[in-house]
């Protein structure tokens, strides 16, 4: 009887930790993948041409694949703490599910790091400071990290609140020029299919990366889908809105900035919304500020995003003990602050050796590359663990059900392939080194559980036999 109670208390707990509807987690989903690099990839697009459109396009399709198979796992994985780290956990076991949990949570935090190291350029130029010296950069940068910090520290119904009104504030203005920008296109501004300058294929690699970065998130509402209210059909479902939405927005805003904005003018702008809002609304240096104003809620908007995320899949390892303990801390609404405070630490330590190193680029496109490769891997083995279930026949399914199962597993394996390919030899090297640092550590944790285990058998022998087990 005690037992039936002692469930029944903890239900109502358990009820109130899943604060993300279907709306929340679909907010969730497209914030996160939206940040400040939309107002930079047309001008990256417009170097490959107009063919990186059609790449927009394949990748976006390939991201909607996983998002279908994200909800397909989350509906079949019992245990759906840590999305990509659970489900590899389940099928191949805890050593494959660490793997996912270091790969993803790395990829988190330095894609925080990406990310603020952007919207520092976009807050410098809204308010109007010119050549800012090391540490106006780096407290600017740590107001990005810490606000969001703190905002997930308040607990995940204002972190949810937040996410929704920043998602808003973002995507109509986008979505302003995504259709209005349309009336004001002219034709002579797109440029030519291929302008690389090389082959198709090089102009294919070239919008392939920038374009693979850009939909990283689409898994974001299996990961928090402790959050998320009835996930066996919310997180699908908000994986697939979420990454529509951003698909439509990214294509639309990208085609019409390339017909707005002139092809050698848009291919040398590092800012390429502000001739292209002043296409649109001639008269004023006001565009710039605009734009900056935009690309500063998007990208805090993200932030507070990933911060969860980077927070939830930690908790998760934590819990289960391939983490360290302290991620699974939490507070009395259920909030792991431990997590939040290290996922604002660890990228504000990288912003400061970005902003006093002098090599500022450079640690900037490492963290990029570093991001799409450390992500890469989560994403194949989630679509690996789908695979060994299909396969295994441990489900009567119709013929066809399963080959439409098939089809996407397969798709989403080549589809992660083609991600870690695209990133380049240098970004899979740098993965590789993290992938072994997360080994040591992993045998660092692995040994002391076991030297903990076997304190806990001794003591309980001791409990019941009075005195210490002899060595045999």
């Amino acid at each position: 009887m005690r037992r039936a109670q002692e469930v029944n208390e903890d239900e109502p707990a358990a009820h109130r930790s899943r604060t993300l509807g279907l709306t929340s987690a679909t907010g969730l989903v497209a914030g996160s993948i939206v940040g400040t690099g939309v107002f930079t990839m047309p001008a990256v697009l417009a170097g490959a041409g107009t063919s990186s459109l059609v790449v927009l396009g394949v990748i976006a399709a390939g991201a909607a694949l996983l998002a279908i198979l994200f909800g397909q796992l989350t509906r079949r994985v019992p245990n759906t703490d840590g999305g990509l780290y659970a489900y590899a956990r389940h099928e191949f076991g805890d050593f494959a599910g660490y793997l996912v949990g270091w790969c993803y949570w790395v990829s988190a935090w330095a894609g925080n790091a990406a990310i603020v190291a952007s919207w520092v350029l976009y807050v410098e130029s809204l308010s109007g400071i010119e050549n800012p010296s090391v540490w106006v950069n780096v407290g600017i940068a740590l107001a990005g990290l810490w606000i969001p910090a703190a905002i997930n520290l308040a607990g995940v119904r204002q972190m949810a609140w937040f996410q929704n009104v920043t998602v808003a504030l973002k995507f109509l203005p986008l979505l302003f020029v995504g259709v209005v920008g349309w009336f004001f296109v002219t034709k002579a501004n797109f440029g030519a299919f291929n302008a690389s300058g090389g082959s198709l294929y090089g102009a294919v690699g070239v919008a392939a990366g920038v374009a693979l970065f850009a939909f990283i998130g689409v898994e974001v509402a299996a990961v928090t889908a402790k959050r998320v209210r009835d996930p066996g059909r919310n997180v699908g479902r908000a994986s697939l809105l979420g990454t529509g939405a951003s698909a439509v927005v990214y294509l639309a805003v990208s085609a019409a900035v390339m017909g707005l904005v002139p092809h050698d003018v848009l291919v040398s702008s590092g800012t390429p919304f502000v001739p292209a809002f002043e296409a649109i609304l001639p008269g004023g240096s006001w565009a710039g500020k605009l734009v900056a104003a935009l690309a500063v809620i998007s990208g805090i908007g993200a932030l507070n995003g990933w911060t969860l995320v980077t927070t939830e899949v930690s908790r998760a390892a934590a819990a289960d003990g391939l983490f360290p303990r302290a991620f699974a801390w939490t507070d009395r609404k259920d909030t792991a602050w431990f997590g939040i405070l290290l996922a604002a630490l660890l990228p504000s330590l990288l912003m400061v050796w970005r902003y006093t190193s002098g090599t500022g680029l450079t640690v900037f496109s490492f963290l990029v590359n570093l991001t799409v490769v450390t992500v890469a891997i989560p994403y194949f083995l989630s679509a690996c663990t789908q695979l060994a279930y299909l396969v295994s026949g441990n489900r009567r399914v119709h013929r066809w059900l399963l080959v439409r199962d098939l089809a996407i597993t397969a798709a989403a394996v080549l589809f992660s392939l083609w991600v870690t390919f695209a990133a380049g030899y240098a970004a899979v090297y740098e993965a590789m080194l993290v992938l072994l640092a997360g080994l040591v550590l992993h045998a660092l944790f692995k040994g002391r559980a076991a030297a903990s285990a076997k304190r806990l058998a001794q003591a309980d022998d001791t409990d019941q036999g009075g005195h210490w087990p002899r060595a045999a």
